[in-house]
């Protein structure tokens, strides 16, 4: 009879059964998968799963959270049950081959009365009144951004500042010296609380109340192309009166350029408040940056080409689309392929493979993947306007551009009059695309154009100026 068993402490799963050895055991999800170590034979085995994995050359941490599978070689594990058990970094359940991994909340911390309590009590508490940040990034899924760029700068220049980020579990590797606060957890709240300032990259959800001096910087998260808030096709009060909520729960937004700084104040209603249009910390790399570590991080070789496919999500599907075959792309253009899926499809998708591609949907920095980019494929992402700042070739992969425009969410501007690339409607097109020799030259003068117009303040000092102004008007303690 097969059984299984938690080792808390070196946090492992442990299967074991009667007969022969199994020639395989896998705990498999979708954003990651543990190959079992198989002992034992002839009589009796045993396959140790241990519940965390290292990606991209970083620490091992605790695999994220999801439904996963698993299966012994020729074993049925249908009469498996184990209760949810609690570890220091992540919980664990398990029935038949059917595990599933969650953040490490308490039983009585994860209710709805726990958290009703628990906000109760963020509530009615004073605040505010930490030298410290709270870091936010596509609601946890991250930490990266505009955010961590912040971070790093405020980490350099005001090492005396606590940096705490919200994350969705464990998984999450968040910068150095920084610590990582677990949403919906106690540490979680008092961080939210307590910390002068928060800075964020979306919505701040949850329900939030200002402490008593503390303050919110809204980076955002990209120039828009597509319609945003308030500028969205229909009309809906209840998404409107939300819209205007969120906003004024901001003191100050970022924005990357011009454009941006009068679109998002209207978009978010955001009057009265500073905009403060400085370009884009995440972007600094771009320009001060060097791509070699990510290159061997990702095991890219130094001389192959890369091409980073990266479309945005779809507000009538909840997974990445699926315009493009990346093995055949890398075999037809004879290089590897970089499968970028938005954060909103990190938890419903689940990584691409085959030879030469790899899916970084949950690499926690986008700017380093553009800065190895050789070329950018795209959709309606606002990642053409980060990518513009390296001034290298972007094509645009758009076969549904009417629905999105005419139904879905709307432009800004006409992206066919003033892309700085081709737009293609296929991966045949795209192919014969970025073969076409002369695509360089023919966009040349739309490309300094879409440069002077969204990257001029993208000089590699964005973050600094932000700091500079945080630390200016005394949000936080340099000392």
């Amino acid at each position: 009879m097969t059984t299984a068993h938690i080792d808390e402490q070196a946090e492992k799963l442990i299967v074991s059964g009667a007969g022969p050895r199994p020639a395989s055991a896998v705990l498999e999800g979708p954003r990651a998968r543990v190959t079992g170590r198989i002992t034992g034979g002839g009589k009796t085995w045993k396959a140790t799963f241990v519940l965390r994995a290292a990606r991209w050359v970083g620490a091992e941490l605790p695999l994220p959270s999801g439904e996963y599978v698993l299966h012994v070689d020729g074993e049925d594990l249908s009469a498996l049950d184990l209760p949810s058990h609690l570890l220091a970094r992540l919980r664990i359940s398990l029935r038949g081959s059917h595990v599933v991994i969650a953040p490490p909340l308490s039983d009585e911390d994860a209710s709805d009365d726990g958290q009703a309590a628990l906000e109760s009590r963020y509530v009615s508490e004073q605040g505010g009144d930490e030298n410290a940040v709270f870091f936010e990034s596509f609601y946890g899924q991250s930490a990266g951004c505009n955010p961590r760029a912040i971070d790093r700068e405020i980490a350099r220049r005001a090492p005396g500042v606590t940096r705490y980020w919200s994350v969705v579990d464990l998984s999450v590797p968040v910068p150095e010296g920084a610590v990582a606060v677990v949403e919906g957890s106690p540490q979680w709240w008092r961080a939210r609380g307590a910390a002068r300032l928060l800075v964020v990259n979306d919505w701040l959800r949850r329900r939030f109340v200002r402490k008593s001096g503390q303050k919110v910087l809204q980076t955002w998260h990209g120039t828009p192309l597509k319609r945003l808030a308030l500028h969205r096709p229909g009309f809906d009060p209840r998404r409107m009166a939300a819209i205007v909520k969120e906003s004024r729960r901001w003191d100050v937004l970022l924005a990357q350029n011009l454009y941006s700084e009068r679109i998002l104040k209207k978009a978010y209603a955001f009057f009265g408040k500073p905009i403060w249009t400085d370009g884009y910390p995440r972007n600094d790399m771009l320009v001060t940056g060097d791509g070699a570590a990510t290159r061997e991080a990702l095991g890219i070789g130094a001389d192959e080409r890369v091409l980073l496919y990266a479309p945005t999500w779809r507000d009538d599907r909840a997974e990445m689309v699926d315009f493009v075959d990346p093995q055949r792309l890398a075999e037809d253009a004879d290089a590897v392929v970089l499968v970028r899926g938005h954060s909103r499809t990190l938890r419903q998708g689940k990584d691409h493979g085959g030879a030469r591609v790899i899916d970084v949907t949950g690499f926690p920095e986008t700017a380093r993947l553009l800065l190895i980019a050789d070329a950018l494929i795209t959709d309606y992402s606002s990642v053409m306007f980060d990518f513009s700042v390296t001034g290298k070739p972007m094509f645009f992969l758009v076969p549904d551009m009417e629905h999105y425009r005419g139904q879905l969410r709307g432009f800004y501007f006409d992206l066919a009059a003033r892309a700085p690339g081709p737009l293609v409607t296929s991966q045949d097109e795209l192919v014969a695309a970025l073969r076409d020799e002369s695509v360089t030259g023919r966009f040349a003068p739309r490309y300094a154009a879409w440069r002077a117009q969204f990257n001029r303040l993208d000089d590699g000092r964005a973050a600094e100026r932000v700091v500079s102004r945080i630390l200016d008007l005394g949000y936080l303690d340099a000392r």
